[in-house]
This record gives structure tokens, sequence and C-alpha cells, in this order.
């Protein structure tokens, strides 16, 4: 079976950063596309980034120019550099692996597994 674990979530002030990891396991991670979601209270659960196999990369508009998705292979990781955070950042951040075949990057419905998550909060 497929698990990924993501860390890196915390506390911190608007204007700050964070980095978060999700390490993946039980498959063949280079040939996957990965992506990182958000859902903060109240709302629907929502895209924020992705990457391809081969290193392309798409990103919300709301975090355009302040987020940066990387992976490193060799340590089957996906990282979220998280810049110039706002309070409207604050979600429970979750990475998923995209499935093999399906459609666009920005559905959640397009995704197979999914990690537990790790909580972000940028005070005001």
């Amino acid at each position: 079976q497929v698990q990924l674990v993501e860390s890196g979530g915390g506390l911190v002030q608007a204007g700050g950063s964070l980095r978060l990891s999700c390490v993946v396991s039980g498959h063949t991670f280079r040939r996957y596309d990965m992506g990182w979601f958000r859902q903060a209270p109240g709302k629907e659960r929502e895209f924020v980034a992705v990457i391809s196999w081969g290193g392309g990369t798409y990103y919300a508009d709301s975090v355009k120019g302040r987020f940066t998705i990387s992976r490193d292979n060799a340590k089957s990781t996906v990282y979220l550099q998280m810049n110039s955070l706002k309070p409207e950042d604050t979600a429970v951040y979750s990475c998923a692996s995209h499935r093999l075949g399906s459609g666009t990057y920005v559905s959640p419905l397009n995704y197979d597994s999914w990690g537990q998550g790790t909580q972000v909060t940028v005070s005001s």
C-alpha cells in the first residue's frame, strides 16, 4: 500500500516561512506526479500546487510567487516551501499522489493516496 507522511507544520507569524515535507513509500515515487492540497476550517479542500514526475510545476493563483513545490526522488520526498505567509493560508496541508492516466491536476478526485495532513497556522 502507498503511504504518505507529512511534517513541518506549525505556528508562524504573518510574513514568515515554513517548509513542509511529505515522505512517500509503497510505489515507485519517481513515476508519480505529486500534489499539495489544503483545507481551512469551514471550507472545502482546495488545490495548492503540483509537481510532475519530470519536474514541471503548477500553482493556485492564491499562492503563486510565494510557495515553491519541489521533489527529491532519491529520498522519495516532496516539499512545499511557503514564504510570505498570510493568515488566510491557515489550514491543514496534505500531500497526495496523482492517479496514473487521470485528467486535471486541480481536482482532488484525480488523486489516489493521501497523507493525514499537517497543521499550518499563521497569526496576524
